[in-house]
């Protein structure tokens, strides 16, 4: 595998003066000097033949490309923060030994950037021969090893446990330009969407739904970051002093800066004029400077691509800027290779206000009368040939028995909220493949529902959501590789047919009694005393994360 080395071009906000720049020149020939010529003549082939170097700004990116794996997985050095994990080396000989099925699928895990890239990044030229199962084990092991990071910094301490000394947040008090004049703007966000802004009610719940019962509301996908807001100006460990916090919460919301020039006609500039100002402002602000933002968190509220853009039209380039490198990065959708972004649920639309709300939805759905053993709700993606959705939509059609239901979302049969929980909540297991992005938000509204979400390509959860998801998936979802679905070797309906009764009795039983609560999140008015919701999970691994950093 022949790999070429190229460099990022700086941004001119970030030059380099031309004094500093002869200073880090000098500084490498002395390095490079002490290296006996034999030794380096071998680092330059071994690098060449292995890897793609990336030098951008004070990073350095060192990265392999594969065919199979449709992506670059980088590790990074410079101003990346430490980790309480060795990082693994790319390469390393040891290899891993995941699961057949899960192998195979990695396969195909990122099939999401080349989704969001029409061809390969143009700052990395490559040219790959074929890729042997051992580079994509390596792949795969970086993956697993940056989720026992994550897992590492889970906190044991229940909600009631987790006292407030030493654990301050710090909410900034950003110009409303980054947050609430955003909102503002959402009448001409979704051009198909008659009234958008009627999913930021009840401080971005949106619409309540008495149908369904108490605590569910008619909340938009891309509503986490409001929600999120609300909840931690509420949160009991809010301090008021910068000098008394351990942890800074900067209420950017980026999904929504995104989202009002998705369809408009503008520059990539004007799409990242907000993005630059926001870095501008907090690097004039003491605690910034303090730890490089590494005590800092933002949330997200659409996937990792959308804030990754190269040369493409799409989103705005925030995560790929060097000053975000340090910060924590909370999304519904994580980088898997870079260990500071951070998979946290997609927002639901149940957002139950006490103990007894989640009780009394448990005892609904455990009870609940499965009437098909299968349904799938979502549409076909007729311009993407390698989707398998198209085949499973055929497959679940054609069933004997009304064995599976199929709820089409291109005709408008998902804009309700009650009839997607209605379908899941009366279904044993609901197909979860990908669809724009490798992440569902229906894979939650399945789990809430008790329905045993059937994953194809483990992106979808399995490495992504560290702190909310266990790491035996085997207890909530079924894997079937979608290579076998595209070659026609499988038919999913028959193979979940023939899951015996009490295995899927056990899964929903964890699903309901173990998982739900903290795939939810709160009413930010809820006094929850018996359960951690995602967002007291989330809060309380951050604090956690923090405490490691001193």
């Amino acid at each position: 595998m022949a790999i070429s080395i190229s460099r990022k071009k700086s941004k001119p906000a970030k030059k380099v003066e031309t004094k500093e720049c002869f200073s880090r020149v000098t500084l490498l020939f002395q390095i490079l000097y002490r290296i006996p010529a034999a030794c380096f003549l071998l680092l330059l082939v071994f690098l060449w033949s292995s890897s793609t170097t990336i030098i951008s700004g004070n990073i350095v990116h060192v990265c392999v490309s594969s065919r199979k794996l449709n992506n670059l997985y980088c590790l990074s050095a410079g101003t990346q923060p430490s980790l309480e994990l060795p990082v693994p080396s790319i390469n390393d000989n040891s290899t891993s030994t995941p699961s057949p099925s899960i192998n195979a699928g990695v396969k195909e895990l990122v099939d999401v950037v080349v989704q969001y890239q029409d061809e390969p990044d143009p700052i990395i030229r490559t040219t790959v021969g074929n890729d042997s199962d051992e580079e994509v084990a390596k792949a795969l092991k970086i993956v697993e090893e940056f989720m026992q990071v994550h897992r590492s910094w889970k906190s044991n301490m229940s909600r009631a446990q987790a006292a407030c000394d030493g654990r301050g947040i710090y909410v900034y008090d950003l110009p409303t330009k980054f947050n609430k004049d955003l909102v503002g703007q959402c009448g001409d966000m979704m051009p198909w969407e008659n009234n958008f802004c009627r999913f930021f009610d009840n401080e971005a719940l949106g619409e309540a739904i008495p149908e369904l019962g108490k605590g569910w509301y008619h909340t938009n996908q891309y509503s986490l970051e409001p929600i999120f807001h609300s909840r931690v100006l509420k949160h009991r460990c809010r301090v008021y002093n910068e000098n008394e916090a351990k942890l800074f919460y900067v209420p950017y919301y980026g999904g929504l800066d995104i989202l009002r020039w998705h369809f408009k006609n503008v520059s990539n500039d004007v799409k990242d004029i907000l993005t630059l100002e926001l870095i501008k402002w907090l690097q004039s602000r003491k605690p910034w400077i303090q730890n490089s933002g590494k005590d800092h968190v933002f949330v997200l509220g659409k996937i990792s691509w959308d804030f990754r853009r190269t040369d493409k039209s799409w989103g705005t380039s925030l995560l790929e800027l060097d000053q975000m490198q340090n910060p924590m990065k909370l999304l519904i959708e994580r980088q898997p290779w870079h260990v500071n972004d951070i998979g946290i649920p997609h927002p639901t639309y149940f957002h139950p206000r006490s103990d007894d709300d989640i009780i009394a939805w448990q005892l609904k759905i455990i009870q609940s009368q499965r009437k098909s053993r299968v349904c799938f709700a979502g549409g076909a993606r007729p311009g993407d040939p390698e989707n398998i959705r198209s085949i499973l939509i055929n497959q679940c059609s054609s069933s004997e028995d009304g064995n599976c239901r199929f709820l089409n979302c291109t005709s408008g049969g998902c804009s309700q909220p009650n009839s997607v929980i209605e379908l899941f909540a009366e279904s044993e297991f609901c197909l979860q493949p990908p669809g724009d992005s490798a992440t569902r938000k229906s894979l939650f509204d399945s789990l809430v529902s008790g329905c045993i979400p059937v994953l194809f390509n483990p992106f979808t959860a399995y490495y992504q959501y560290a702190w909310h998801l266990p790491e035996d998936h085997g207890k909530y979802s079924v894997f079937i590789d979608k290579e076998e679905v595209r070659q026609m070797k499988v038919n999913v309906v028959e193979k979940l047919m023939q899951i015996p009764v009490r295995d899927r009795e056990n899964m929903r039983r964890y699903i309901v009694y173990e998982l739900l609560p903290g795939l939810v999140y709160g009413d930010p008015n809820s006094q929850l005393d018996k359960f951690q919701d995602a967002f007291s999970i989330t809060m309380n691994n951050l604090l956690e994360r923090v405490n490691r950093l001193d």
